[in-house]
């Protein structure tokens, strides 16, 4: 809800994103943030910074897809390998630039997407999921298998900078800012997305596909969209990721990345474009506070070892989507909203 005082005239005016002078300039406040990170920390936080935008990317797709939508999808890391591997082509065999390569992710990430979607159309629910496992199972099984020239098979695609009129993104700087200026698009589509009617009916297929068929919403096109439109951000997303690595291998998009990815969305708040961007930060931090903590507890108790300290972050990874499911099943960002609403309502809380 909006603040006293604050009210729509028109519906253009109702479907802004920036509705008040202090949300404004909070988004100022923030990008300009996000400008000057990397002269406020270090390499490794910039790196981590880095990792997080494009993770963002990834996250956001999977927000529409199941956030919205309400397609359960368990292969976004699939499709964003899909996207970097075709990255890696394009750039690698054909020598196309990064500006042209990262989009042809995009397109071959949801052609491999819209695949499932359609699968989408019959099934729902557990089966569902099976079907995007299996979209994990299938990408890793071609990338192994295909001809070497093709991918590289086990042993990976090496990339070359991205590069723009001369200017090459070979330092962590210059690939954070590329990485800040394309996740800045792809956050700004996907509002636009949730906002336009194809968002409205991507909620309304998520909430009653049957009653959304009797209202005159095309519900095998709107579920087949959901799909392709999570893929596209996947690919994306692994076209960045392809660069900034500039390496990629199979193993780097396993299952278990794409149950990090719902972590996050979970965690955020499933429905919401922002929360999947707070999931992607609260997620990641605590990861990197494991990792960078690590070595300090196997000092401390050689006998536990890496191992035990891997398998610990595992299981607290398991125990915070648990407790979200059971205490806040909403999210970060439901709370957020009651919090506002409080506050926005006083003195008047009747």
């Amino acid at each position: 809800m909006d603040p006293a005082g604050v009210f729509a005239t028109s519906f253009a005016r109702d479907q802004a994103l920036i509705r008040t002078g202090k949300q404004g300039l909070a988004l100022a406040l923030l990008l300009l943030f996000l400008l000057a990170l990397p002269e406020l920390v270090g390499p490794r936080l910039v790196a981590v910074a880095t990792a997080m935008l494009i993770t963002a990317v990834v996250a956001v797709g999977l927000q529409i897809c199941t956030g919205y939508a309400g397609q359960v999808n368990l292969g976004q890391a699939a499709f964003m390998g899909a996207g970097a591997y075709a990255t890696a082509v394009a750039a690698t065999t054909y020598s196309l630039p990064f500006w042209i390569a990262i989009p042809l992710g995009g397109c071959a990430a949801a052609a491999f997407g819209f695949v499932f979607g359609l699968s989408a159309v019959r099934i729902k629910g557990f089966y569902l999921v099976l079907t995007t496992i299996a979209a994990q199972s299938i990408f890793h099984f071609l990338v192994l298998n295909l001809p070497q020239s093709w991918l590289g098979g086990s042993n990976g695609m090496s990339l070359m900078p991205a590069e723009l009129f001369g200017f090459v993104f070979a330092t962590d700087r210059s690939i954070y800012y590329l990485c800040l200026v394309i996740a800045a698009i792809m956050v700004a589509g996907a509002f636009g997305i949730a906002r336009s009617r194809h968002g409205r009916a991507f909620v309304a297929v998520r909430d009653d596909d049957v009653a959304s068929g009797m209202m005159g919403i095309d519900v095998v096109r709107t579920k087949a969209m959901a799909f392709l439109v999570g893929a596209f951000y996947a690919g994306i997303g692994g076209g960045l990721w392809a660069y900034y690595v500039r390496f990629v291998a199979v193993d780097q998009f396993t299952l278990f990345h794409s149950i990090w990815l719902v972590a996050m969305i979970i965690v955020g708040g499933i429905g919401s474009v922002t929360g999947a961007l707070v999931g992607v930060v609260v997620i990641i931090t605590i990861r990197e506070t494991f990792i960078s903590l690590g070595p300090t507890f196997i000092q401390i108790a050689p006998s536990l070892g890496g191992d035990v300290v891997f398998a610990a972050l595992n299981v607290f990874l398991g125990g915070i989507i648990a407790a979200f499911l059971i205490f806040e099943p909403r999210g970060l960002m439901h709370r957020w909203s009651i919090l506002k609403r409080s506050y926005r309502l006083w003195p008047f809380p009747y």
